[in-house]
């Protein structure tokens, strides 16, 4: 995985409300949120909303698909995984006994199981 990719990744979750609206949209995967109810649920204005959905867009983690008047926003999943695991490509220091579970709860969450996420 590209190391700027990575880095504006880990950025844009490094906020309270960018944060909040990732998890947010992991919960309500694989259907999404239209833009109003992410802000409403949020409480932020919708404005704020767009600035910091579009930072978790350039970052890989949020899609946005236009339905009918709304815009459905989407945690992008697959990007995470790469992320995290990515992050963890080389632990254990040559045990990879130790990474294991963490790895296998990553690779699980692949076959569609979010509860790991």
């Amino acid at each position: 995985m590209d190391e700027n990719l990575i880095i504006m990744a880990l950025a844009a979750l490094a906020q309270p409300t960018r944060l909040a609206a990732f998890r947010l949209l992991v919960r309500h995967e694989p259907d999404g949120l239209a833009a109003g109810d992410l802000a409403r649920a949020l409480d932020v204005p919708h404005n704020t909303l767009s600035v910091h959905i579009s930072l978790l867009a350039r970052a890989g983690l949020v899609t946005g698909a236009r339905h009918s008047r709304s815009i459905i926003y989407r945690a992008n999943l697959a990007a995470f995984r790469a992320l995290a695991l990515d992050l963890v490509q080389d632990c254990c220091g040559g045990r990879p006994e130790l990474c294991t579970p963490l790895l296998a709860e990553l690779q699980g969450s692949e076959a569609g199981d979010c509860s790991t996420l």
